[in-house]
C-alpha cells in the first residue's frame, strides 16, 4: 500500500511538472506571437481607403453647395435642373468607373456606392440618374461592349451625355425575360420592333440601350443613339441577370442614403422643439424610437457595403444583394414615416423636405426587383445551398 501511494505521487509529481512546463512554453509562445507574428486584420465594413474618404467627402460638400438649393424647385417643376446634370459630369460624378483612357475619374465600383449615396442624402432624384449612369450604363457597356463601342460611347457618357435604360414594358416587369420587343437582323443592320414604358432618363440621355430579344430566349441590349444613325446590337444572353445585378446594389445604397438623409434633418428638429417644458428628443418614447430607426439604418449599411465589397472581390453577391436591396426598401419606409411622426404637423408640409423623403422611398420597393422577386431570388438560393 505505501509503495503504490508513492508511486502514485511520483507521478502525480511528474505530471504537475509537465503541466508547469507546458504553461510555460504556452506563455513564451504567447509573448513571441505578441511581439513577432503578424496577425492578419480584417478593417470594418465602414472602412474607406484614402481615395473612398476623399471622394465621399466631396460629393458631400458638392452635393450641399450645388445640389440642395435646387431641390425644391426641382420637385415643385418636376424637371431636372440642366446646371444640376451639367456640374455631376463637371465633377466627373457620370463616368465614375470609366478608365481615365476614355475620359472617365477611374475609381472604384465602392466609390461610386458612396457618391450614390451622399447624393441621395440631398436629393434622390440626382443621386437616381447618377446611379443608372455609372452602375448600369457605363458598366454594361464597359463589360460587354467591344473596343471600338467603348471608344465610340464612353467618352461622351464621361463628358456630356446621358445614358437611359429602356427594359420595361407594358407585359414585363419583374418577368425581365418576357419581352416582346425584337431585333430582327436584316443583312448587317437590325430593325427593332416594340414598345417601352418606364424609360430611366429618357428626358435627357443622348444614349439608349434598348433591351430586345434576338432571338427566343437570348436577351440582347441594343444600343441606339438619338442624335445620330449608329448604334450597336450586343448579345447578353446568360450575362444579364449578373451584369444587372450591379444595379440593385446602386438601388439599395440610394434608399440607404435617402433613409438617412430624412433622418439627418429630422433629428436635429427634435433636439429644438419644446414640448411641455422639454425637447422632444428627451421623451423617453421618443428616444427608444430613435434608437430603433438608427440601429436599421445600421443594419442596412452593413448588408449595402457588404454586398459592395464582395461584389467588388469578385465574390458571389447576388444573395446578399437582394438582401440588402430588400431591407434597405423596408428601412427607407420605416424611417421616412417615423421621421414625418416625429415632425408633427410640419413634417407634411413642403416647408421641410421630409415629406419629399416619404414620396420618394415607396419607389424602392418596387423597381429593379420588387420586394416579393428579391424574397423569391434569396429563397431559391437558400433552398440551393441546403441541397445533398
Amino acid at each position: 500500500m505505501a509503495a503504490s501511494l508513492r508511486m502514485l505521487r511520483q507521478v502525480c509529481g511528474s505530471l504537475s511538472r509537465s503541466h508547469a512546463a507546458v504553461r510555460r512554453l504556452c506563455s513564451r509562445a504567447a509573448a513571441e506571437a505578441h511581439h513577432d507574428v503578424i496577425r492578419p486584420v480584417f478593417p470594418p465594413l465602414q472602412s474607406f481607403s484614402e481615395e473612398e474618404s476623399m471622394m465621399r467627402d466631396a460629393v458631400k460638400k458638392f452635393a450641399q453647395e450645388r445640389i440642395a438649393p435646387f431641390v425644391s424647385k426641382m420637385d415643385e417643376d418636376s424637371v431636372m435642373d440642366a446646371d444640376v446634370i451639367s456640374a455631376l459630369f463637371e465633377q466627373g460624378l457620370m463616368g465614375i468607373e470609366i478608365g481615365a483612357e476614355y475620359g472617365g475619374t477611374g475609381s472604384s465600383f465602392f466609390s461610386s456606392i458612396l457618391v450614390i449615396e451622399e447624393l441621395a442624402k440631398v436629393d434622390p432624384s440626382v443621386s437616381v440618374l447618377c446611379d443608372i449612369q455609372n452602375t448600369l450604363i457605363n458598366t454594361l457597356l464597359m463589360n460587354l461592349g467591344t473596343e471600338e463601342q467603348k471608344q465610340l460611347y464612353l467618352p461622351r457618357l464621361a463628358s456630356d451625355t446621358v445614358g437611359s435604360f429602356c427594359l420595361s414594358e407594358s407585359e414585363s416587369g419583374s418577368d425581365a425575360f418576357s419581352l416582346k420587343t425584337k431585333a430582327e437582323k436584316h443583312k448587317d443592320y437590325y430593325i427593332i420592333n416594340g414598345s417601352k414604358m418606364w424609360i430611366s432618363n429618357a428626358e435627357h440621355a443622348g444614349v439608349f440601350l434598348v433591351m430586345a430579344n434576338a432571338e427566343p430566349a437570348a436577351v440582347s441590349m441594343c444600343g441606339v443613339i438619338s442624335d445620330t444613325e449608329l448604334g450597336f446590337v450586343h448579345t447578353m444572353n446568360d450575362n444579364y441577370t449578373d451584369n444587372c445585378n450591379s444595379n440593385y446594389i446602386g438601388v439599395y445604397i440610394n434608399m440607404l442614403g435617402l433613409a438617412q438623409g430624412c433622418f439627418d434633418h429630422t433629428v436635429p428638429y427634435t433636439r429644438q422643439r419644446m414640448q411641455f417644458g422639454k425637447r422632444i428628443f428627451d421623451f423617453q418614447g421618443m428616444q427608444h424610437q430613435i434608437a430603433h430607426v438608427a440601429t436599421q439604418l445600421e443594419a442596412a449599411r452593413l448588408l449595402t457595403y457588404n454586398a459592395a465589397r464582395l461584389k467588388e472581390a469578385g465574390r458571389s453577391f447576388i444573395k446578399e444583394a437582394c438582401m440588402a436591396k430588400y431591407f434597405s426598401a423596408e428601412v427607407a419606409t420605416l424611417t421616412t414615416s417615423k421621421c414625418i411622426e416625429w415632425m408633427g404637423g410640419v413634417g407634411f408640409t413642403k416647408d421641410y423636405p421630409i415629406e419629399k423623403y416619404y414620396r420618394d422611398c415607396k419607389i424602392g420597393t418596387i423597381y429593379e426587383g420588387t420586394t416579393n422577386i428579391q424574397l423569391s431570388t434569396m429563397a431559391k438560393m437558400i433552398d440551393q445551398e441546403y441541397d445533398g
